[in-house]
């Protein structure tokens, strides 16, 4: 960790999605945030990332309980301890993340977006590294005509990048990350027309609030990272620091997927 923070003030996080089973790859994340976290006589919080009530099942959430403790990880504040930056379930923070969304519309940095994906992906191109497609510029309302829209829960909200602009960020592990807006990334979602926050606002918001010092995550989040630095300075947020973990990849050379559990392997993983 950088040294222009004090060591003492770490705090870190665990923050699985309880929609599958674990696998490999979030034991060697998780264990590497622990590992941070002890390292530096910090703190780590533990967090159920749970916004898709649909695919978060209580069978996933106490297997992902019952796994971390079986590869012998704890934590200092919880779901199931509790703690003072709660709740620690996103399914239940949801006041938290309207308040951002309404102060992001009150900046008239995000619009609402009626585009489907399939709309998006007819006019759109791919990101430079060909795993996602940019939404087009050309699909953005008029900054001042989405600055006198009101806030509505039930419609997908986007933040405006500002194409053609650079955001950087310093990885721990990776040295320097450098994002072309326009390229790398474009307009994202920060708010679903389920009326559930998108990940990357929710995640920004929670970070925040909880004070977390550190994120670590796998490398295939790096995007996901260059996001949320977007959100933490349009809120005017100190960013955290971040480490990306190399991931771990299956026999076919792609990256795991949840799927069944296998708990002799978790835990032998360390």
């Amino acid at each position: 960790m950088s040294e222009d923070k004090p060591r003492d003030s770490y705090r870190g996080r665990l923050a699985p999605t309880p929609s599958g089973f674990l696998h490999e790859g979030h034991v060697r994340t998780f264990r590497t945030a622990w590992n941070r976290a002890r390292e530096f006589g910090g703190s780590l919080i533990f967090r159920l990332d749970d916004l898709d009530l649909d695919r978060c099942k209580q069978e996933f959430i106490e297997a992902c309980f019952e796994d971390m403790r079986g590869m012998k990880l704890d934590w200092d504040e919880g779901p199931d301890i509790g703690g003072e930056v709660g709740p620690y379930r996103q399914s239940q923070r949801s006041e938290f993340y309207l308040e951002a969304l309404t102060r992001l519309l009150q900046l008239g940095l995000i619009y609402p977006c009626k585009r489907s994906r399939t709309e998006i992906r007819s006019f759109s191109m791919l990101s430079r590294s060909g795993e996602e497609f940019l939404f087009p510029k050309e699909f953005r309302p008029k900054k001042e005509d989405f600055c006198k829209t009101r806030i509505s829960t039930s419609i997908n909200w986007r933040f405006r990048t500002d194409w053609g602009k650079e955001i950087k960020f310093k990885d721990e592990k990776k040295a320097e990350q450098t994002f072309l807006l326009g390229t790398d990334l474009s307009d994202f979602l920060v708010w679903r027309q389920d009326g559930v926050a998108a990940y990357e606002l929710a995640t920004v918001v929670d970070d925040h609030y909880m004070n977390i010092t550190e994120i670590v995550r796998g490398e295939d989040l790096l995007a996901s990272s260059a996001r949320q630095c977007l959100l933490f300075d349009a809120l005017g947020w100190e960013r955290p620091f971040f480490y990306h973990c190399d991931l771990l990849r299956g026999e076919d050379g792609k990256k795991l997927s949840k799927s069944s559990r296998c708990l002799p392997r978790l835990f032998s993983a360390f």
